[in-house]
């Protein structure tokens, strides 16, 4: 059935069953992970399924499918985000949301977003199976666009949805090609209707988002599932240093002004901020590009990114300062000047205190290890936040690697997640 075909709405559920023990099925879970990454699938086992292709269409088509197939009702959005929805016996219950996203990087893996997407509606599965039935509707969502891959700023259905920027400008942003994201939502036939952010019944009453960790540390403590209390604000900036250009021969060392000198000294430096910021700061310089970048030339002007993660708005400041008053005593020692333009911000966030406790309390309940593990990298979850009570769920991912097509999980582990999911969607919703 086509998405934006009429939709059929789950049935009445049948009358409240016990839940203690409850647990999602692993294996149907796994096969719903490789059956999506089969479109888009690369030779090196990964993922390409870029968001707005024909492949993200078939994608969500195949979701679609697997949700109507479960009795959910389906809307679309203005950005093409898709919400499948349960019913619950009260109407008047805000509904309770689990979900990620479904699009991936050029050379992405199986499990990045689509874990998240699919543990909800494994949850679905698992409660229509057994015929329980909640008060609240659970809704499991997939949102646009989250990589960025192709179209920029990144999380953009989420953000849409949280009212960070309007419907409009994201429609209007073009890839590589000229392609406007409005243009390919029409094309695949995911121009929905609904406005973002508006909700059947008001605002979610919860939302939850399972994901890979994306790093090591799960997987270093031999522990099962991540409780995340945050993730962490971000500050991106560009630098540009300018020196002299010079003949590297005649040139004395003393009375040189070079920029690649003076840039390799604010590097350095950003790594010890970040340092004195721990045990959440974080500072990469991830971009590097010298001029003439000529071997037997001074370098006259360097550009340079610096990217600073802290998990509160205090700690961003400080590193913002320290960044800015090293950079210029550096540039003033070596005879060069330094420019620093912030270009992305994203404030440190904080989930809700009671979606954190009900994510602990279930892995508490099924005997599963859990520990805090702040996240480093942005996710859905994060703009979701700014409008509803939201939490995270992390599971191991193999020696931290994502964004990558070697990224892997193990089957247990991803199915420990979904059940902890499946029990803190159960605490809100029953």
């Amino acid at each position: 059935m086509s998405a934006l075909a009429p939709s059929r709405s789950s049935s009445a559920a049948a009358p409240a069953a016990p839940t203690d023990g409850l647990r999602t099925d692993a294996g149907r879970l796994w096969q719903s992970l490789m059956d999506l990454a089969e479109i888009g699938a690369t030779e090196k086992g990964g993922v390409c399924r870029l968001a707005l292709t024909d492949l993200d269409r078939q994608g969500r088509d195949r979701f679609v499918a697997w949700c109507e197939a479960e009795g959910l009702s389906v809307r679309i959005d203005e950005i093409g985000n898709i919400f499948a929805r349960r019913a619950g016996t009260d109407p008047s219950r805000p509904a309770i949301a689990a979900g990620s996203h479904i699009d991936t990087q050029p050379t992405g893996g199986k499990f990045d977003g689509n874990y998240g997407v699919l543990a909800g509606l494994e949850v679905v599965r698992t409660l229509n199976a057994h015929g329980i039935a909640t008060a609240a509707p659970i809704e499991v969502v997939a949102w646009t666009n989250e990589e960025g891959s192709r179209f920029v700023p990144v999380m953009m259905g989420s953000g849409v949805f949280a009212g960070a920027f309007a419907a409009d400008f994201a429609r209007a942003r073009a890839d590589l090609d000229g392609k406007t994201v409005g243009e390919e939502l029409r094309r695949i036939g995911y121009a929905g209707s609904h406005a973002a952010g508006e909700v059947p019944g008001g605002m979610f009453g919860a939302y939850f988002e399972a994901h890979i960790e994306q790093g090591p540390v799960l997987e270093a403590q031999a522990t099962t599932i991540g409780v995340v209390p945050g993730a962490l604000g971000q500050r991106w900036y560009d630098v540009t240093v300018r020196g002299m250009e010079a003949h590297a021969g005649p040139t004395p060392m003393e009375m040189r002004r070079d920029a690649l000198l003076a840039a390799a000294r604010m590097v350095e430096q950003v790594n010890r901020i970040a340092l004195e910021h721990a045990p959440h700061g974080r500072g990469t310089v991830g971009f590097l590009q010298a001029a003439p970048n000529s071997r037997n030339t001074i370098p006259g002007t360097v550009k340079f990114s610096v990217d600073f993660r802290c998990l509160d708005d205090e700690g961003l400041r400080a590193m913002d300062e320290a960044l800015r008053a090293d950079c210029a005593a550096i540039a003033e020692e070596n005879g060069c000047t330094a420019e620093i333009a912030q270009v992305v911000y994203f404030p440190p966030c904080r989930f809700d205190a009671r979606c954190t406790a009900s994510v602990r309390g279930a892995a508490a309940g099924l005997g599963l290890a859990s520990m805090e593990v702040v996240s480093g990298a942005g996710h859905d979850a994060v703009y979701v936040a700014t409008r509803a009570p939201a939490a995270m769920i992390f599971v191991p991912c193999k020696d931290g690697i994502s964004h990558n097509e070697i990224e892997s999980a193990e089957p247990a582990h991803l199915a420990a997640g979904a059940d902890v999911l499946l029990h803190a969607v159960l605490a809100h919703a029953r």
